[in-house]
């Protein structure tokens, strides 16, 4: 029983040293793989560096690129588009309202009823759908389709209870976030795809036509009443609850902001005259660069993978 028992204590005493050094060799690995992303951290830290000197610079030069886009069309990173919006909500809306959601991979449909007074949202319905990859890819008729189905069977699901009477001729507000040149406050022509979409038929054509054109085919009855930038739908609901709101910034898929502007700071449309002597201009500085602006390899690497290259993808 010696022999056996010492055999046993020097076996253990073997296993407990394996054992030992795997972990040891486990944690030096640990530390060595904790060591490298420690390193990684700091220079993407250090390549990130903004300090408040470079951030002023940013600024100054933004500036100096919204007072170009406001100038002349193509002369600016940034194209400081018009949105033909010159009036936000003031609290007082009331009714029922439908809107479609299109930014990035998922689009969504909803129902909003709104009680005016600036209450708050009484009633707020929302569905999400995921975009069919090839759709990113296909033609603007399947696209269009396919969102025009899935709003269709929205509404057809609408609530026995809603009072068909604040239904507003089911008018539909359209939040299209890509690169539009406005041509009035409820149409638009493609300028580009931007976050993974890359149609081509749909370039240069008016994106809430394509959608009434889809509607139609389905059977459904409603109408484009606003086209807008999910910036300037932002802008919007912001306003409706507090009237001092004078710009949005989104941070998502893309970023991007907006801004209620005078008119007759945008010289390029000269003698451009609204009621309220404003209007909205939608910025899309997804592609201001600066030479103050920092830029990583992932950076580059992002871009190059991008299927639009050189595009949203440097700020």
């Amino acid at each position: 029983m010696g022999r056996v028992g010492l055999g046993l204590a020097v076996g253990c005493a073997a296993v407990s040293c394996a054992i030992a050094g795997v972990l040891v060799g486990r944690r030096m690995r640990n530390r060595r793989k904790w060591a490298r992303v420690l390193e990684l951290l700091s220079d993407f830290d250090e390549g990130c560096s903004t300090s408040a000197a470079r951030l002023r610079q940013v600024v100054d030069a933004m500036a100096v690129e919204m007072h170009a886009g406001l100038a002349s069309d193509g002369g600016s990173k940034l194209k400081m588009l018009l949105t033909f919006v010159h009036r936000l909500p003031d609290g007082n809306e009331k009714g029922t309202y439908y809107a479609l959601d299109l930014g990035g991979t998922n689009f969504r449909v909803l129902r909003v009823q709104l009680g005016g007074r600036r209450s708050t949202v009484i009633r707020h319905q929302v569905e999400r759908q995921p975009i069919p990859q090839h759709l990113m890819t296909s033609t603007s008729e399947e696209l269009f389709d396919f969102i025009a189905m899935t709003l269709k069977q929205f509404v057809d699901r609408e609530d026995d209870d809603i009072n068909r009477e604040l239904v507003r001729s089911r008018e539909l507000g359209f939040t299209f976030s890509f690169p539009v040149k406005q041509t009035s406050v409820t149409s638009g022509t493609l300028i580009k795809w931007t976050k993974g979409f890359a149609i081509e038929d749909a370039v240069g054509k008016d994106v809430s036509q394509c959608l009434e054109e889809a509607m139609t085919k389905r059977g459904l009855d409603m109408r484009v009443a606003a086209l807008v930038n999910d910036t300037v739908g932002t802008l919007a609901v912001g306003h409706y609850h507090d009237e001092d709101t004078v710009a949005a910034v989104i941070i998502g898929t893309g970023t991007n902001a907006c801004y209620v502007e005078r008119t007759d700071a945008i010289i390029k449309c000269q003698g451009l005259l609204t009621n309220s002597g404003g209007m909205v201009v939608n910025m899309e500085w997804g592609n201001f660069w600066s030479s103050h602006l920092p830029r990583t390899s992932y950076d580059v690497e992002l871009d190059d993978e991008s299927l639009n290259r050189s595009d949203q993808a440097r700020f």
